[in-house]
């Protein structure tokens, strides 16, 4: 499917530009004078505006077209990244910070809308995976890059570079694949309407509300992983980025092996042992001994989170398939409202417990997590 290249991409320059901030957190505190728990905001300043956004752009890209939105906003995502660049302070980043995840809001639950739009659900598991797969390369790329450039040419290096790859992408977006749907007209009413349809479902605020805290739980952690490096004494901004990295490493190797755990663990399944070992890997990733066994360690939780994410995902494309762009917005509101919201708690969390004890708390609200995951069912019935 041709058309999934280019949806990957603009998915790609999404999470980009989302992770790129999470292993220089240290060296923008440095630089702009500010304490980590200040540069820390940065990575809620993007996923906050990113998740509120959701709520205007589902029924836009319902209304005017889901591939028009996605263009549009490739465009503004790479002025937003081009302003973090050119930022002279804490302030200015942070407000180009707060635009660029404003309109990257329009970019992946979009994308994951147009695929259920184009793909059915029989097929529909190995076709997210292939979003899925250029969704964890860009969080792979951008945290290992963003590590290592940002140590040696500095922090703005890494937002010019993701400007590049957002332009990259928007060019591939205007030329590479066509938009289907004729422009309706788009009205409040209209937007309340399709959201109304979306949870008639009853199932749909339980998917919500299991990605919101997935969403904290997991990604939550992310602002502390160079800080819990620093912590064991095996380095900075460079190893936070290693071992991120291989968090994007263990979710690349899920994508090739998501349609045989279906069939053999079925959707509910999947998802419920993902929970469970994604729970123990951040519990020993606060106590591994080595660099080498914490990125081991992180590999196999991206792996396991993704086992959850994508069949959360899976279902919340067939909620409301005559509203399917509203519906993702919604899940994704959740999701990255649980990060933002879990990055600010587990901030606050390291300052009496440490990173480790941040890092084993979200562990546990994993384990927790499980067997209302395991209650789900293999299909949703559409309202």
């Amino acid at each position: 499917m041709p058309f999934l290249l280019v949806l990957g991409l603009a998915a790609f320059a999404s999470t980009f530009s989302m992770r790129a901030v999470d292993p220089m957190l240290n060296i923008l505190a440095t630089d702009l004078k500010v304490t980590l728990q200040d540069v820390a905001l940065l990575a809620s300043a993007f996923t906050l505006p990113y998740a509120a956004t959701q709520l205007v752009f589902g029924p836009i890209g319902d209304a005017v077209g889901k591939v028009r939105l996605v263009r549009v906003n490739l465009v503004l995502l790479a002025v937003g990244l081009a302003a973090s660049a050119l930022a002279v302070g804490h302030g200015s980043l942070m407000a180009a910070r707060v635009f660029s995840g404003a309109v990257a809001g329009g970019i992946i639950p979009v994308v994951l809308a147009v695929v259920g739009d184009r793909v059915g659900f029989g097929d529909r598991a190995v076709a997210l995976s292939r979003i899925l797969l250029a969704i964890v390369l860009g969080q792979l790329v951008g945290s290992s890059a963003s590590g290592v450039i940002s140590a040696v040419v500095g922090w703005r290096a890494v937002f010019w570079m993701a400007c590049a790859v957002a332009v990259v992408a928007a060019g591939a977006a205007a030329f590479g694949i066509t938009e289907v749907r004729t422009i309706e007209k788009l009205s409040l009413r209209t937007a309340v309407a399709r959201y109304r349809l979306v949870l008639r479902n009853p199932l749909a605020l339980k998917v919500y509300a299991l990605a919101a805290v997935e969403g904290a739980a997991i990604f939550g952690a992310f602002p502390l992983v160079a800080p819990l490096m620093v912590r064991h004494g095996f380095g900075d901004a460079v190893e936070a980025g290693i071992v991120i990295a291989a968090f994007a490493v263990g979710g690349t190797g899920y994508t090739f092996v998501v349609a045989h755990l279906v069939r053999r663990l079925g959707l509910s399944g999947t998802a419920a042992t993902g929970a469970v070992l994604v729970g123990l890997l951040l519990i020993a990733v606060a106590l591994a001994p080595w660099l080498w066994l914490a990125g081991l360690v992180f590999a196999l939780a991206g792996f396991a989170f993704y086992m959850i994410h994508n069949m959360l995902q899976i279902l919340a494309t067939e909620l409301a398939p005559e509203a399917r762009g509203s519906g993702m917005a919604l899940f994704a509101t959740s999701f990255f409202a649980g990060q933002a919201l879990g990055a600010i708690a587990l901030v606050q969390l390291a300052l009496y417990l440490g990173p480790e004890g941040a890092f084993m708390a979200a562990g546990a609200i994993m384990l927790l997590l499980a067997w209302p995951v395991s209650r789900l069912p293999g299909v949703p019935a559409a309202r």
